[in-house]
C-alpha cells in the first residue's frame, strides 16, 4: 500500500474514548487543520463526523486510534460506507504540563502520524476481528494453564468450592 499522502487529499485523525470521539481534519497539501469536532461515540456521532468530512470534500482517509476498542464502532460504521480506514495503536503520549490532556491535539497527532507512516494497517472488522479476539483469548488462557512446579497448579487442579458446601469459608462447620 502506498503512503496515505499519495492516496488522499484529506485525513481525519480520531482520538477515541468510551463516550466521545474527537476528530481533526488535516489537508494533505498544506498540512493545515481544517476543522475539529467532538461527537458522541454512537451512530449519531459517527454520522456527524462523516457529514463534516463530506463538507470539506475530496478523497479522504480516516486515521483512528483503537479500532479494536473504543474506535471499533466508528471503524465498522466507516467500513460499511467503504471509507478508507487506517488503524493506529494508541501512542505512548508524552507527559503534559500539569497533567493537561487535549483530545484535539491527540486527534491531530493521529492524522499526522498516519501521514508519516510508510506502512498502513487497516482494521480487522466483522469475522476477522472476532477470529483475532478468539485467538487472543485462547492465547491468554493458554498462558494461565498450570505448569509443573507452578505455585498456581493447586488452584487449577480442583474446581472452586461452592460457598454453600459444608466446610466452605461461607458456612460454619457442622458439629
Amino acid at each position: 500500500m502506498p503512503m496515505l499522502a499519495e492516496m488522499v487529499e484529506l485525513v481525519i485523525g480520531v482520538d477515541t474514548h468510551a463516550e466521545t470521539h474527537t476528530a481533526a481534519l488535516v489537508a494533505i497539501g498544506s498540512r493545515a487543520v481544517l476543522a475539529t469536532a467532538t461527537v458522541t461515540a454512537d451512530e449519531d456521532g459517527y454520522t456527524e463526523l462523516v457529514a463534516l468530512a463530506e463538507h470539506h470534500g475530496g478523497l479522504r482517509g480516516w486515521a483512528i486510534e483503537g479500532t479494536g476498542g473504543y474506535g471499533a464502532g466508528l471503524a465498522r460504521h466507516l467500513a460499511e460506507r467503504e471509507e478508507l480506514v487506517i488503524e493506529l495503536d494508541r501512542p505512548v503520549r508524552p507527559a503534559r504540563r500539569a497533567g493537561a490532556k487535549s483530545d484535539v491535539i491527540d486527534a491531530e497527532r493521529a492524522a499526522r502520524d498516519a501521514l508519516s507512516r510508510t506502512r498502513l494497517a487497516q482494521p480487522k472488522t466483522g469475522p476477522d476481528r472476532a477470529a483475532l479476539q478468539s485467538s487472543s483469548a485462547l492465547d491468554g488462557l493458554r498462558s494461565q494453564q498450570p505448569r509443573p512446579g507452578n505455585d498456581n497448579s493447586a488452584r487449577w487442579s480442583s474446581p472452586p468450592r461452592n460457598r454453600s458446601e459444608p466446610g466452605s469459608a461461607a458456612s460454619p462447620p457442622k458439629r
